[in-house]
């Protein structure tokens, strides 16, 4: 049942992040076309800004998660309402605070932080941003929260799908027809509101949880502990952008929102293979399963750093020339920059490495523990990019990052082997060892026969085939050669679970 589970949120989550690459592709564009690069500059500033208030949550999401696994898997239904209780209060409490945070922001961002447009303007687009993100705090993320723990993600996949669908359209149309750019974020808001309230709905009538009856509050333990992991995700997130908007400019902030656009979207995509394992984790961990966590951990691994490595390496390539094509015929920033290109993708292949273990760690609720390490990677990230923005512009925040992640990665790794899977350290060090001869190969390969660098949307696609030809064959034949053993189990999961679907389809 986890592995059926597991794989139809792995397979709805792959097709929502589709999806949401096609609406980043997009809307970003048209708005560069239409309004150009400081505008795009400034509503991805905006948008970052006000990903701060994310700081309230206090990484109370992945707490309230850890703590419903064992009432869901006791199907103990009067405590699951009463941490749900608890998780909707904490969460309306977020949305009122951020009521006055998003004017306070509106208020104070036109005059200290942007310059290049009016204060009406500033302030109207700043409010308008700023409401699906309401909403979703006011109405949906508890329900969010406990149909993930319940490893249904592919619900919430299918209600992003539609909306996105949905939006996308609805942009296309009012950028074609001369809309403002406040008329085209306020019809993307409103559309997106439609999320939180139909995860609402979905979850009870199917589950027929009915919170206002609720009275006794569940006290969640531990439930700050969480905080300091999460400031470290915010400010791995938002730091760069931040830094850029106020020691450079909103165009270069426009260069690196298009960059992350591309790595971020990746990085997303690979990410669901842990984002719908972390319930199943979770599940393992509270029913105290550990050789069977320890076994499946390792077969997950192998695949996941099999993906991992092929498609970063193949990003590392073709990331700049795409970025070419992308904004072909704009004018007013220059946006081929291959060493920030390059380097961007690496601090994103290292938070790639670490997630399976930041995953693990999250699922057994243990954020109390590696807090230290959290404060340490967001002072690292902040002070970095600060003291290398003003030489090295876009490129020193990328340096910061870089560094920042790779002291995390180093810490979850271990501590997870340690305290969790009870395992040497040598096996990931073997890992990382292979990723990067695999990744360094590819890319020598790749350079001496010019795979990557041509400049047509047609040329790109077929050197991106290519590469990736050229990345999969490698990689696959080095690592099935070395893991061997947990390429055939993994396979052997896998069919066992299309045999289990055609046999339930026969009966």
């Amino acid at each position: 049942m986890r592995s059926k589970k597991y794989f139809i949120n792995v397979l709805t989550s792959l097709l929502l992040e589709i999806v949401v690459l096609i609406n980043g592709f997009i809307i970003p564009r048209l708005i560069i076309g239409k309004f150009g690069s400081n505008v795009n500059g400034l509503v991805s500033s905006i948008v970052n800004f006000l990903g701060y208030i994310t700081l309230l949550e206090s990484g109370f999401g992945p707490v309230v998660k850890a703590t419903l696994y064992k009432p869901i898997a006791n199907k103990d239904k009067d405590s699951i309402k009463r941490i749900l209780k608890s998780a909707e209060n904490f969460f309306r409490m977020i949305a009122i605070i951020f009521l006055f945070y998003i004017v306070v922001l509106a208020l104070i961002y036109p005059k200290v932080i942007n310059k290049e447009f009016s204060f009406i303007f500033t302030f109207s687009l700043v409010l308008i941003i700023s409401i699906s993100t309401f909403a979703e705090y006011f109405f949906g993320m508890t329900y969010k929260l406990y149909l993930q723990a319940e490893q249904n993600t592919y619900i919430i996949s299918f209600i992003q799908i539609g909306t996105y669908i949905f939006s996308i359209i609805s942009i296309v149309i009012c950028i074609n027809s001369g809309a403002s750019i406040h008329v085209v974020k306020l019809v993307s808001g409103l559309i997106f509101i439609l999320r939180p309230l139909l995860q609402n709905f979905y979850v009870k009538k199917k589950y027929k949880i009915n919170l206002k009856n609720v009275k006794e509050k569940y006290v969640i333990e531990n439930k700050w502990d969480g905080l300091a992991q999460h400031i470290a995700y915010v400010i791995h997130t938002n730091t760069d952008v931040t830094v850029l908007t106020i020691f450079s400019n909103l165009a270069e902030v426009s260069v690196y929102s298009v960059y992350h656009l591309v790595a971020n979207g990746i990085k997303k995509v690979i990410s669901i293979f842990s984002s719908s394992v972390s319930a199943t984790f979770g599940d393992m961990i509270a029913k105290n399963e550990k050789e069977n966590l320890n076994k499946k951990f390792n077969i997950y691994g192998t695949i996941y750093y099999t993906i991992v490595t092929i498609v970063f390496a193949c990003a590392m390539i073709l990331i700049v020339p795409f970025v070419r094509i992308y904004v072909h015929n704009v004018k007013d920033v220059n946006y081929e920059r291959y060493s920030f290109g390059y380097l961007l993708t690496i601090s994103e292949y290292v938070y790639m490495i670490c997630l399976p273990y930041r995953t693990l760690i999250f699922s057994a609720g243990k954020f109390k523990e590696i807090r230290r390490g959290s404060w340490i990677e967001a002072i690292l990230n902040i002070i970095i990019s600060i003291l290398l923005v003003n030489k090295f512009g876009i490129v020193g925040v990328a340096i910061g990052t870089i560094i920042a992640m790779s002291y995390r990665a180093v810490e979850l790794i271990y501590f997870a082997n340690k305290n969790i899977l009870e395992c040497r350290n040598s096996r990931i060090i073997k890992r990382v060892v292979l990723i990067i001869i695999e990744t360094v190969l590819i890319n020598i390969i790749c350079y001496f026969a010019n795979i990557g660098y041509s400049g047509t949307i047609i040329n790109w696609v077929i050197n991106a085939l290519i590469t990736f030809a050229v990345s999969s064959i490698l990689v696959f034949v080095i690592n099935l050669v070395i893991y061997k053993k947990e390429f055939q189990e993994a396979f052997q999961t896998i069919f066992s679970i299309f045999k289990k679907r055609k046999k339930n389809e026969a009966v």
